[in-house]
């Protein structure tokens, strides 16, 4: 049987779908995986995929491309799958896609929707109202014939050595930035945390992407080792993997620090919901207003000014956190 998986939206979000992907690799023969162009490094980590398709749909992203016809006519020719799972989040519509895969020719497709799916849907599938986005997945995948083979927890691939990125000897990662400014915390109490960890005797290595070097810079300071823009996915899980513990907003990284098996500290903006969206399947500790007023907001730009529910932990709160995660390790 040839599966196909689809996750239409970032990074972190494919990661999370990983064990409902390598539950439906257990029973399929082929696997492809449906992706958007910011999920395509996420997808290429998982166990369990055989081919990526990458496309970006006008109903994903933070910026997505008008309708176009012949790109949608390219996609479907492109699937050649018997069987589909569309993966979305709790607030999306699954349809859309049924519909593109219907047009493929695709004969049986399954999906959690509120909406009624009319023939779009084999399997209309109705998620727990609080379940985290991994347990999601993994519910329909069982409930389409496709039950967990293992823990269900977050997998990559293995990862390449970094010691020549990382140097010898334990450390602690800070990943201050995030894939919205709604959930960052402010470089400023990044930069003290970094400073307070050295001095509680913690080497701390400072991550984030090419276009962050000014921020991941500035936080390293003179007190942390600065790895801005250094780090492709796989990289970037290899340095995670070696870490004691990671700090980090409700963000990629935190999903790919749960994947190689690192307790995180979590600064977690309440704008969607933690039960949904935390740390997967390792130690955590959760830093954060989750009562403030945007909370379940989903919003991108902190609607509450001074952004009180992250500006109110303090690096002794980080330290004192990422502390007890590695006592507990």
């Amino acid at each position: 049987m040839k599966a196909l998986v689809t996750r239409l939206d970032s990074f972190g979000d494919v990661l999370l779908a990983g064990p409902a992907v390598r539950a439906v690799a257990a029973r399929a023969d082929h696997v492809t995986l449906l992706c958007g162009p910011r999920g395509a490094p996420a997808a290429r980590l998982l166990p369990g995929v055989d081919d990526i398709l990458v496309w970006d749909a006008p109903w994903g992203g933070f910026q997505p491309p008008g309708v176009d016809r012949a790109d949608i006519d390219r996609l479907v020719d492109r699937i050649d799958a018997d069987a589909a799972l569309i993966l979305t989040s709790f607030h999306q519509s699954p349809l859309p896609t049924a519909l593109v895969l219907r047009l493929a020719g695709v004969p049986y497709i399954a999906a959690d929707s509120v909406d009624y799916p009319g023939s779009l849907l084999d399997l209309r599938h109705r998620r727990a109202p609080h379940a985290h986005e991994t347990e999601a997945a993994l519910d329909l995948a069982e409930a389409a014939g496709f039950p967990r083979p293992d823990d269900g927890r977050l997998r990559v691939l293995p990862p390449p050595g970094t010691t020549a990125l990382t140097g010898p000897g334990p450390y602690v990662v800070l990943h201050p930035g995030a894939s919205v400014p709604a959930r960052a915390w402010s470089p400023e109490r990044s930069a003290e945390a970094v400073r307070e960890l050295a001095a509680a005797g913690h080497r701390v290595l400072v991550t984030g992407g090419p276009g962050e070097r000014d921020l991941t810079a500035y936080v390293a300071g003179d007190h942390g080792t600065d790895l801005g823009g250094r780090t492709e996915a796989p990289q970037l899980a290899g340095v995670l993997a070696g870490a004691g513990a990671v700090v980090t907003g409700n963000t990629a990284p935190a999903h790919l620090a749960a994947a190689v098996g690192t307790p995180v500290v979590s600064l977690f903006a309440p704008v969607v919901p933690a039960e949904r969206w935390r740390p997967y399947g390792v130690p955590y500790v959760l830093l954060g207003d989750q009562e403030a007023p945007c909370a379940g907001s989903r919003a991108r730009d902190c609607p509450v000014p001074g952004h009180p529910c992250l500006n109110t932990v303090t690096a002794t709160d980080v330290v004192t956190a990422v502390e007890k995660l590695l006592g507990e390790a």
